[in-house]
């Protein structure tokens, strides 16, 4: 294997083993432990998450299936895997580890380039679900810890309000006009423009009524444009960045494929 000759043959150089053969062996393991040490930070974030939440109550457990935080530990749990498979593969000269790594790396190339053909040809079906998981989000705001996060995140990150426009907030039982309580005909303190008193103190009364509003009196006081059209046009505007990340997330992916592929026909030629 790659590691090393027998001694009796140290004068004559092994066939095949070259620096670089050695050099791609050893950026092989150092890009999976990368990996397999960003995956433990996601699964321990998703395990945070789940306990910080309290999903495993016994009043919460039967919901857990459909936790966000279940789909980032997940995904942890399954970088995790692939990588330390990948790294124990390469260093161990396990070809059994490596094929297993680099068919999955295979397949996880293929569903990409699968899912990039779908979405360039189904981009409006993509709006229509985004926008009805949206008005869910806004439905279930008061109700759902994780949606109400994802959507204060957007309105005020984009510094927009509801989906299409801020009356859009008319659907959450709590902000719908024909409410009993405070919040009727207002919208979340993350649409307003200065959601901090006196610059401080976090308002959380600030879009109380803001539905009554005509748009002209509306647009001191909260962000009238829609979060949908905001995601689209920050994706626009990000686009240059957004390809060069994808790029050189696909061409690593590449890179390792082929290195692995190169190891383990090493691999099979030193150790049939």
């Amino acid at each position: 294997g790659f590691s090393g000759c027998p001694a009796a043959t140290m004068i004559h150089p092994c066939y095949g083993y070259s620096f670089m053969d050695y050099f791609l062996k050893y950026f092989l393991i150092m890009c999976n432990l990368l990996f397999t040490v960003l995956g433990l930070l996601i699964l321990a974030l998703g395990v945070w998450g789940l306990i910080s939440k309290e999903s495993f109550a016994q009043e919460k457990i039967s919901s857990i299936g459909t936790d966000p935080m279940l789909v980032v530990l997940s995904v942890g749990f399954l970088l995790t895997a692939l990588c330390l498979s990948g790294c124990v593969g390469a260093l161990r000269e396990n070809r059994c580890l490596l094929k297993l790594f680099s068919a999955t790396v295979l397949v996880l190339i293929a569903v990409q380039v699968i899912v990039a053909i779908v979405a360039h040809t189904l981009q409006d079906q993509i709006e229509g679900n985004l926008r009805s998981g949206m008005l869910v989000a806004m439905a279930r705001y008061q109700d759902d810890l994780d949606l109400r996060f994802i959507t204060d995140e957007i309105q005020s990150n984009l510094q927009c309000c509801g989906v299409d426009n801020y009356r859009d907030w008319e659907i959450n039982i709590y902000y719908n006009c024909s409410a009993p309580g405070v919040l009727a005909c207002g919208v979340p303190a993350t649409c307003c423009v200065d959601p901090l008193e006196n610059g401080t103190v976090w308002n959380s009364q600030c879009g109380v009524g803001a539905q009554l509003l005509d748009e002209f009196t509306a647009q001191s006081v909260i962000f009238l444009g829609g979060c949908l059209g905001e995601i689209f046009r920050w994706i626009e505007h990000h686009e240059g960045l957004i390809g060069i990340i994808v790029t050189v997330v696909f061409g690593v992916q590449i890179l390792i494929l082929f290195i692995t592929i190169r190891l383990l026909e090493r691999i099979n030629r030193h150790k049939v």
